[in-house]
């Protein structure tokens, strides 16, 4: 939908042309003020005049000075808050992860491209309203003399064409510009994510130019871009300079053969300056293919769609049962997860279990559309979960995740609903009484570890009445001890809900009702843990994954 425009627009709107207009209008009035200043017998109306317009351009022109900036920074923030409504939107079935880019070039979008593309409608104004001024002064040289119209014309084709080659070659170098930016923030921030394991590593100085390596295409694209300016500019300069004094010489022939009056000689330059202004607006057409390629590449993230959702929900009275049939899921050619056929029964306890890339949290990404396989189905109670609508889909699966992210002002508003009943089961009632205002402590206030924010997030699950709960390494941050209690309280509050738990400690795949072995995307085998525990290659996964763990 478009973005209704706002005062500073409407305000920006409406100085622009008036300062056209009055631009436009001061050679005329600066020329009947000289032909009054010539005449003495004159009176002061041409001299008020004069001074009115100069008035009105400078209050016109101050406005605009104002609106433009003001009305860039409206359209940025709206254009931002779109983008982070329409990511956010991405998320489900994994369009974001399948098709877009990578975090860091995300928020060089965000951050960089989004405020170029905020900058577009000002600067198609204002290079609009320059090209109108200097189409009305050429108009203006007409009316006083067709001889005059035809000096000007000398220079307008090579000025076009000038223009043209300008635009064409800066959009591009812009385009490569921020894409090169995008790399380096990617990179930067895949580096910030690992940053103990390259200190660990020892390995600052190698991921440092690693980081940096993009930055002779950065220096590139920003001399070619300064190349493309200083090259126009002094050509713009030198046409301007040889239309004007085209324009000048035939004034000043005409008004020495008494064709024109004097004051038609200041109206002239006037008019000649201001049209020639159009070959000038070389950084006014910098900002317009800045803004193209900003808006290109936001363009670029409004293009991709969200997963379509169903419009069936869950039949009344399902246990829960999830289904995989033929379920296979691809990165580019690589098969990442599958061919796999898995049926969790309902009410029941499924254990993942697999060394780190085997698909476990693929696996379980994909009940609650995550990620939606390349080929096959997943269903919950027998509907397919890309036909359930999104509130039936909320309602039918629930995930605690290793890094649950809290959303909300406060600690109340983050638990979405759940209350000290929840909170006990998870065991985080004890640390949550210590907060400094309890449930009302506000997000930016809390220092938590691993383990309490692990607790939050599996209370705020259990506040939810859904009929699959998905634990993807939900208990890693907590010692053995408090595991077993949490556990325990879990298994209690959860009786006769379906669980689907990746698991990397024994102790989960040994509670689990069946283990679901993976191995490299494929599933191995599916047996109670007591029946798998005979294979030496199981006991190794379960030993390999523990030690993964740890080492996280």
């Amino acid at each position: 939908m478009p973005r209704r425009p706002t005062g500073w627009t409407l305000a920006l709107a409406v100085a622009l042309p008036v300062e056209a207009a009055t631009t436009l209008a001061l050679p005329a009035a600066l020329a009947g003020a000289v032909d009054a200043a010539l005449d003495r017998r004159a009176g002061h109306s041409a001299v008020l005049l004069l001074a009115l317009v100069l008035g009105a351009a400078a209050g016109s022109h101050a406005l605009a000075a104002a609106a433009g900036p003001a009305c860039a920074a409206e359209a940025t923030a709206a254009l931002r808050g779109r983008l982070v409504r329409h990511l956010l939107a991405l998320g489900p079935g994994g369009r974001l992860w399948l098709s877009g880019p990578p975090p860091g070039d995300l928020t060089a979008r965000l951050a960089g491209s989004a405020a170029d593309a905020g900058g577009r409608l000002p600067a198609l104004l204002g290079t609009a309203t320059a090209l109108l001024t200097s189409v009305g002064a050429i108009v203006g040289l007409g009316v006083l003399s067709p001889w005059l119209a035809l000096a000007f014309f000398s220079g307008v084709l090579p000025g076009v064409v000038l223009i043209r080659l300008f635009l064409r070659e800066a959009g591009q170098v812009f385009v490569r510009y921020q894409e090169v930016q995008a790399d380096l923030a990617a990179r930067l921030t895949g580096a910030l994510a690992g940053l103990g394991g390259i200190r660990a590593a020892g390995a600052e100085r190698t991921e440092a130019a690693r980081i940096l390596a993009p930055l002779p295409a950065l220096s590139a694209a920003g001399h070619a871009l300064w190349s493309a300016q200083r090259r126009t500019a002094w050509q713009a300069t030198l046409l301007i300079a040889v239309v004007e004094v085209a324009v000048l010489a035939t004034a000043g022939t005409l008004v020495a053969a008494g064709a024109l009056a004097p004051g038609a000689l200041a109206a002239a330059a006037g008019w000649a300056a201001l049209g020639a202004g159009l070959f000038e607006q070389v950084e006014a057409l910098v900002g317009v293919a800045h803004a193209r390629a900003g808006q290109s590449r936001v363009d670029d993230l409004l293009a991709l769609a969200p997963a379509p959702a169903g419009a069936s929900t869950l039949p009344a009275g399902g246990t829960g049962e999830l289904a995989f049939r033929g379920v296979v899921v691809r990165e580019g050619d690589r098969v990442l997860l599958g061919p796999l056929d898995l049926t969790v029964p309902g009410g029941s306890t499924v254990a993942l279990v697999g060394r780190s890339g085997s698909g476990k949290s693929l696996l379980a990404a994909l009940p609650g559309r995550l990620r939606d396989p390349d080929e096959g189905r997943v269903l919950v109670d027998g509907v397919p979960v890309t036909e359930l609508t999104t509130p039936a889909l909320r309602h039918a699966v629930g995930y605690a995740f290793e890094r649950p992210v809290l959303v909300g002002r406060t600690v109340r508003a983050a638990l979405d609903g759940a209350g000290p009943h929840e909170a006990v089961s998870a065991r985080a009632d004890t640390f949550l009484r210590g907060l400094p205002a309890g449930w009302d402590t506000p997000l930016d206030d809390l220092r938590l570890s691993g383990g309490e924010l692990q607790r939050l997030g599996l209370a705020r699950l259990l506040a939810e009445p859904v009929r699959l709960m998905v634990l993807d390494d939900a208990t890693s941050g907590l010692d053995l001890a408090t595991e077993y209690h949490v556990t325990e309280a879990l298994d209690r509050a959860t009786r006769g809900r379906t669980r689907l738990v990746v698991a990397h400690r024994e102790a989960a795949a040994a509670r689990a009702d069946l283990v679901a072995w993976l191995d490299r995307g494929r599933l191995r085998a599916l047996a109670p843990h007591a029946d798998l525990l005979a294979d030496p290659d199981y006991r190794a996964t379960l030993a390999g994954a523990a030690l993964e763990a740890a080492g996280a």
